[in-house]
């Protein structure tokens, strides 16, 4: 009778903590949602001043691609978040400095406006807010892995936090929107901080863990366990996989380049379709919270593939106005499924003891291959406008993205002798149980 008790009274606490995970998470991530700069609510009035400086479709995916390159140094991130602690903590202490480095960065952009034309300027006072968001990012998911991999809730929380991402990202494509249709692009980088400043509360507030005594020749250890892991064949296919399916040469620069101006769609209601988008996208979230551990990740494989393909090639279908809403949140609910199966492809290959420092090397390696296939997209898409015109150079760029992710197919007897393995693969085991 005393063991009933026991385990009835564990269930509350256990449910109560599933809960605050869940809530700490998707805060995080909803902040996320609309500080970003490379997609968050100064995404779209970046593009727009850019365009306004008379910039192409090649400097504007220029511009991004650069800016998105401090998502390519996770890894770095990643092992300092595990191996060097700050006031003996490894999450707490870098969330705080993180978060602190985005507001100061943004507010600077506010306080001190750069000039007309001031292309390189710009590029590099937004590379602090980046490295601030991407950094706190890193350390997000090694909290994320660390809690929910025990308790087999990987792909429970990771749709959380896409889902509140988004549920930003709807208020950012708006308020982006009215913001580039009028003019206000500096007010953009105010928000932003604004914004920025409830991580740091949040990190002040909730983030708790346990002192973290560094102990000699743990790093040294650990990067050799961490390129011990790099090296086995589950971790190769998934870095592959992830490689692949990002590199994608249709970008959103060129996408916002050829609904304002060759379809003649508004900036604000270019905002509304990305926030169209958004809402798509968190229904394809949460979808896959609900069957991620009921199908197996041999079939998510291919149905991350067919979504990425998918939506890609239902850009050819964007007419007007009535088309880009409807598309948009089909795009977004396609999309974001085939991200989910990467993501938890590689929250699922990593171990504990380096969860963020592996998980950010995959990520890595998805975000360096999107900074060069957007900045390739947008030489193609100028180089093919001057040979065929705008309309055939955009839809040439679709099939291209299409193509280049069905590549992907070809990784899949790779990914299911290495990973999709009932009896050895760490991958399909229950992390509950591990």
């Amino acid at each position: 009778m005393t063991e009933v008790k026991k385990r009835v009274g564990r269930m509350p606490s256990r449910g109560r903590e599933t809960t605050g995970l869940v809530l700490l998470f998707g805060a995080m991530y909803f902040v996320q949602g609309i500080a970003e700069p490379t997609e968050g609510l100064i995404a779209q009035p970046v593009r727009s001043l850019l365009k306004s400086w008379g910039y192409s479709a090649a400097g504007i995916a220029g511009f991004g691609a650069l800016l998105a390159l401090p998502w390519s140094l996770k890894p770095l991130y990643g092992l300092l978040t595990d191996f060097v602690p700050i006031a003996r903590t490894r999450r707490r202490s870098y969330l705080l400095l993180t978060s602190a480095a985005s507001v100061l960065g943004l507010a600077c952009l506010y306080f001190m406006p750069v000039a007309v034309g001031a292309y390189r300027q710009l590029l590099l006072l937004l590379l602090v807010p980046t490295v601030g968001v991407a950094f706190s990012d890193v350390v997000v998911d090694a909290l994320m892995i660390e809690k929910g991999q025990p308790r087999g809730l990987t792909g429970m929380l990771q749709s959380v936090q896409w889902a509140a991402m988004y549920g930003g990202s709807i208020i950012a494509g708006l308020v982006g929107g009215y913001l580039s249709q009028h003019g206000h692009q500096q007010l953009s980088f105010l928000l932003c901080a604004a914004t920025s400043f409830a991580t740091l509360l949040l990190a002040w507030l909730f983030v708790r863990e346990e002192p973290h005594v560094p102990q000699k020749g743990r790093l040294r250890f650990a990067t050799k366990e961490l390129a011990r892991a790099a090296r086995t064949p589950a971790v190769l296919a998934a870095a592959a996989f992830l490689f692949l399916w990002s590199f994608n040469p249709f970008s959103m620069s060129v996408l916002y380049l050829h609904m304002t101006q060759q379809l003649g769609i508004s900036e604000q209601f270019y905002g509304f379709t990305i926030s169209l988008l958004s809402v798509g996208a968190i229904a394809g979230s949460l979808a896959y919270a609900t069957y991620c551990r009921r199908v197996p990740m041999s079939r998510l494989i291919h149905l991350a593939i067919l979504a990425g393909v998918l939506s890609t090639l239902a850009y050819c279908c964007v007419m007007g106005r009535t088309s880009a809403a409807i598309i948009s949140v089909i795009v977004g609910f396609t999309y974001l499924t085939g991200s989910m199966v990467q993501f938890d492809l590689a929250a699922r290959a990593c171990p504990v003891s380096a969860a963020g420092t592996t998980f950010a090397m995959l990520m890595a390696l998805s975000n360096l291959s999107l900074s060069l296939s957007t900045a390739i997209g947008g030489w193609m898409y100028d180089s093919w406008a001057t040979r065929w015109g705008a309309a055939a150079a955009f839809n040439l760029l679709v099939v291209a993205g299409a193509l280049s992710t069905c590549a992907c197919w070809l990784l899949v007897p790779l990914l299911k002798s290495a990973i999709v393995t009932e009896a050895a693969s760490p991958l399909c085991s229950d992390p509950s149980n591990q």
